[in-house]
């Protein structure tokens, strides 16, 4: 009974595979919508960071001057809007708006006796515009705090008296400088504003703000510090919520920040509220704004091209130049990176990109989406059923069963687990199953368990390159046979958007690996078992120790490399930029130079040395990687398409050429080693 079981697990694989096919099928129709999708936002945006201009500027000679000549030196150079934060009692200071003390300070300043019982903030205007504007904006903003206010002249100027210290005075946001915001839109800049959730949300207040805003044309929010605006009360008065209809009223949408360490509070809520009116932002750190124009460049053009990132926000900061004995800043250097040949404006617009507002994805769902969806679950459970068949074949129909009633389960319970655990599973089984059956074709036409000199010939060198070279066509495209599956199972905006992030990376880097490593050490020859228990008695060496120890060492080390975290040399970073520059998209390291060569010189070898095949183990490591590459979904498909070509084509070349070395060693050998034992 157990032998016809068997039999009819190994024959069902042919039924399995025709599910995979009419699978691949049904996705390649979501595969277009997600394309589409991806084509609606080609609009880049510049952002400069006003506060840190006005920073900068505090420590010239002439302050507004040189704000006002940096505004059009950097509107020059491509940058059309500038974040604007809601303004603090400093922020008015440093832009010369007004003039703070303290209570101490004020009784320097006015030679009196400090007060016993009073320790409040003295503002001074500096002309009486700033205090026509200014004062109502101040009162009302501390007024809806419960802090009173009073006026106050000094020497004919007119100010005033808040009855709060001063620490706390210049913590309080209140709504943004009316002139800055008057000046930047009279010169044709866009207003990206950043808002903080520090208060007790007010709805009358957000209004209002929002309502100027739109007056200048704003389209698009930030916020600064850890949550989204309204998060803090969202218990009590739902006020994220109320929040995204005004955005929604006044045709605003949000920006998610990149890389960030933690996504701010409230972010994803508002986003679904908001039905994903959300663009990704790139932003430069003040550190980094002093690196080499072309670096910055690089940079910029990459993450338009490569994730998806279609706002990039430029900071700088004051510092001490010793060398120099001044104070200097990162704004020329900036500029350069922008504007100069070759700078980041021209490669942004070469690889297809327009300067403007930028504008969040219009996502393409098509009507028959979820029906296709369906079709590619199936074929998807298919596709790890066939990968268990070849490790234990009597359990090929009872997994393909199992795993589509267990999906059909937690699809309805925890539909995005499931999407991420089945995208995964297939993800690891395409490339397990491509290598496998490479390794079987092998046995079948490469040298036998126990050779026999009479009865196996081995191929010819020519023969046996034309076999490694079909071989390693027909592994990548059944390797390739995940990607339809984890586009569609993972064709949500969220992911586009890093609002969500596949899981699972690092299994999908190592399993693969153990499974093909399983394979050639237990399902080669003997019967699995039997082999087991002769590894199970074979004593342990030193050398195995050594050995052990320099793979851990190894796979420590690739894992590091796998997820977007991985560390990179500056040497592999330099090398990097020349293959972006040169062919446009960057193939991956580790698979043209490493593993696709190696699938191929391996393959070669196996048709003649059985132990070659052992090569295998680490030649997997490519195919596993163009998967991976699919499974970064903020990095579009059709790039991740053609950098995955690319490193086949390259993989290919060197693969041949690895070949030719080898040959050439083998000839040498043959040739000079009895001269040797002589």
């Amino acid at each position: 009974m157990q032998q016809k079981w068997k039999r009819w697990s190994v024959s069902s694989r042919k039924w399995l595979w025709i599910i995979v096919v009419v699978g691949i099928i049904a996705a390649l129709p979501v595969v277009y919508d997600r394309l589409q999708t991806e084509k609606s936002s080609k609009t880049v945006e510049f952002v400069f960071d006003y506060r840190d201009l006005v920073e900068v500027a505090s420590y010239r000679a002439n302050p507004q001057t040189y704000i006002a000549e940096q505004l059009v030196r950097l509107k020059d150079a491509g940058v059309q809007s500038m974040a604007i934060y809601e303004s603090t009692l400093d922020d008015l200071r440093k832009a010369r708006r007004l003039m703070l003390w303290g209570a101490t300070d004020i009784a320097n300043l006015t030679e009196t006796v400090i007060p016993e019982n009073e320790n409040y903030t003295y503002v001074l205007f500096s002309s009486p515009e700033n205090n026509t504007a200014l004062s109502p904006l101040i009162r009302e903003a501390f007024s809806s705090l419960g802090i009173a206010t009073k006026d106050w002249t000094f020497r004919g100027q007119q100010g005033l008296i808040i009855e709060t210290p001063l620490e706390d005075a210049t913590l309080k946001p209140l709504q943004p400088d009316p002139f800055t915001l008057e000046m930047l839109h009279d010169q044709g800049f866009n207003i990206v504003p950043r808002l903080v959730d520090s208060l007790t949300y007010n709805e009358a207040s957000v209004e209002k703000l929002l309502n100027r805003y739109e007056e200048l044309g704003v389209k698009r929010i930030l916020f600064e510090g850890e949550s989204v605006k309204g998060y803090t009360d969202d218990e009590d008065l739902n006020s994220v919520t109320q929040f995204a209809d005004l955005l929604k009223q006044h045709g605003m949408g949000i920006a998610a920040i990149e890389n960030i360490k933690k996504q701010q509070k409230g972010f994803n809520k508002l986003a679904y509220l908001l039905d994903y009116n959300v663009t990704r932002l790139y932003s430069l750190s003040e550190g980094d704004s002093s690196l080499s124009p072309e670096v910055i460049a690089d940079r910029f053009a990459l993450a338009t091209k490569d994730r998806n990132i279609r706002m990039i926000y430029l900071n700088t900061i004051p510092a001490r130049d010793t060398t120099k004995a001044q104070i200097t800043d990162s704004l020329d250097n900036l500029i350069t990176s922008l504007s100069e040949p070759g700078g980041a404006v021209e490669q942004i617009q070469d690889n297809g990109f327009n300067l403007g507002q930028a504008t969040a994805f219009e996502v393409v769902d098509s009507s028959f989406q979820r029906y296709f969806k369906l079709i590619a679950v199936v074929g998807a459970v298919a596709l790890v059923a066939l990968m268990i068949s070849y490790f234990i074949p009597l359990l090929t129909l009872p997994a393909f069963v199992l795993g589509l009633l267990g999906g059909a389960g937690l699809m309805v319970l925890k539909p995005d687990l499931f999407a991420q655990a089945l995208a995964l599973a297939a993800a690891i089984s395409a490339p397990t199953v491509a290598t496998v059956l490479a390794i079987r074709k092998i046995n079948e036409n490469g040298p036998p368990l126990r050779s026999n000199a009479l009865t196996y010939v081995v191929m010819s060198p020519q023969r046996r390159l034309v076999h490694s070279l079909v071989l390693y066509v027909k592994t990548a495209l059944i390797s390739l046979s995940a990607v339809p599956f984890v586009i569609a199972l993972l064709n949500n905006i969220t992911y586009s958007l890093v609002l969500d992030q596949f899981r699972g990376v690092s299994l999908l880097h190592i399993a693969p690996i153990g499974l093909v490593a399983l394979y050639v050490l237990l399902y080669r020859g003997e019967f699995a078992f039997n082999k087991t228990g002769k590894l199970l008695r074979t004593p342990i060496t030193l050398s195995w120790v050594i050995a052990a120890g320099i793979l851990g060492i190894l796979g420590m080390y690739y894992i590091s490399r796998t997820g977007n975290g991985g560390s990179v040399s500056s040497l592999e970073m330099s090398f990097r930029t020349f293959l972006e520059n040169t062919v446009g998209v960057r193939p991956r390291n580790k698979e043209f130079l490493l593993a696709h060569p190696l699938f191929i010189l391996g393959a070669f070898l196996a048709y003649k040395y059985r132990n070659a095949a052992f090569i295998m183990i680490i030649a997997v490591i490519g195919q596993l990687s163009m998967v991976d590459t699919f499974a970064h979904i903020h990095s579009p498909a059709l790039i991740s398409l053609i950098r995955g070509l690319l490193g086949l084509g390259l993989g290919l070349i060197l693969g041949v050429i690895a070949i030719i070395i080898w040959q050439m060693a083998e000839g040498c050998w043959k040739r000079w080693s009895p001269l040797l034992k002589r």
